[in-house]
């Protein structure tokens, strides 16, 4: 701690006292500069013997990445407390936390003193799809996510394909990491027959095979644009013929 003290007039000095501290000795500094460094380095001493220092106990968790998992089931399979050390070994985290079926991947790190973050990539709902309970949200994979959509917003389309047409789930993924501005104007995706569907596209219905790539769905953009230049619109565009756009008319 300093102390601050008015200065008095020039020449005026207070003479030290016999008890004065006298100065560490800079090998002193070094060796204990050394010492900490060697206890940080180690990897197998180290960390086990800074553990034992209430310095480096666990006084907050840092979530990031965190948009559609519960924080407290995040907390609750890291089951951390103020009993235990940043030093304490992080994999065993991580591996507690890969067991939530909404976290696809996750990162645990410290940051000292006493910081635990965790950092998660989510499995993304794309799709919301009827079931017995309800609408509920499914990834890329076509797999139910552990999310209700009346407790947890989820702004995706209403897919009512055959259950068995995970094609569909792959493209709305591809559609939402590549083409957001295309996936945002498709409100729905229905089965129209074993290999057909029709999306609604900003009320539009596109008729496509349920094996319709991205690229060939972004054929309808420029075929929107030519019936708006000419102040017409479909009422359907067909994409199930090879290298054409069928625009039916009114």
């Amino acid at each position: 701690m300093t102390t601050a003290r008015d200065a008095g007039a020039p020449g005026d000095l207070e003479e030290p006292s016999s008890d004065a501290v006298t100065p560490t000795p800079r090998w002193q500094l070094a060796l204990g500069s050394v010492v900490l460094v060697a206890l940080f380095a180690s990897p197998f001493w180290g960390p086990p013997a800074l553990a034992h220092l209430d310095f480096f106990r666990v006084r907050k968790v840092e979530l990031l990445g965190v948009r559609y998992t519960p924080a407290e089931d995040v907390l609750r399979r890291l089951a951390v407390d103020t009993t235990r050390s940043v030093w304490d070994p992080l994999e065993p985290l991580a591996a507690r936390i890969r067991t939530h079926p909404q976290v696809e991947s996750v990162t645990v790190t410290r940051r000292l003193p006493g910081t635990i973050v965790v950092s998660l990539v989510e499995r993304r709902p794309v799709a919301l799809a009827p079931t017995p309970a309800g609408l509920r949200a499914f990834d890329e994979r076509g797999v139910q996510l552990p999310l209700d959509p009346s407790r947890t917003p989820v702004d995706a389309p209403i897919v009512t394909a055959a259950p068995r047409a995970t094609a569909v789930y792959h493209l709305l993924g591809a559609m939402q990491r590549e083409t957001p501005r295309l996936y945002a104007r498709v409100s729905s995706i229905r089965a129209t027959g074993a290999d057909e569907v029709v999306l609604d596209v900003a009320g539009l219905p596109v008729r496509a095979l349920t094996t319709v790539s991205l690229a060939r769905l972004s054929d309808i953009e420029p075929v929107e644009r030519d019936l708006a230049r000419r102040q017409l619109r479909a009422a359907e565009l067909d994409l199930r013929y090879r290298d054409q756009v069928i625009a039916r008319l009114p």
